[in-house]
């Protein structure tokens, strides 16, 4: 599966921002999807992940009650809504597809190109 991320950019510190991850090249419905990120000079860093329905997400402790990801399986998109958002957040954000929620948490079978995600103090 391919996957393209969408919607990064330049927000100020408590705006919100939407990412989009675009999926093509397999069945989306089959994969569990989720996003990592990777700030500058760190390591990646698990995010967000969701089930094939949708009804089963997971979330870091970093971003629970202020992030929210969904999908759209009629679509073949992922999405992260972003809210609060903190300096600390600013990092690349990549979408991430695999088999099962553990494999997506630690080592997904498959990555996308990332998006730019900068939160101004």
């Amino acid at each position: 599966v391919q996957l393209q991320a969408s919607g990064g950019g330049l927000v100020q510190a408590g705006g919100s921002l939407r990412l989009s991850c675009a999926a093509s090249g397999g069945t989306f419905s089959s994969y569990v999807m989720g996003w990592f990120r990777q700030a500058p000079g760190k390591e990646h860093e698990f995010v967000a992940a969701i089930g094939w329905s949708g009804l089963i997400t997971k979330y870091a402790d970093s971003v629970k009650g202020r992030f929210t990801i969904s999908r759209d399986n009629a679509k073949n998109t992922v999405y992260l809504q972003m809210n609060s958002l903190k300096p600390e957040d600013t990092a690349v954000y990549y979408c991430a597809a695999g088999s099962s929620i553990v494999e997506v948490t630690t080592t997904p079978g498959s990555w996308g190109q990332g998006t730019l995600v900068t939160v101004s103090s």
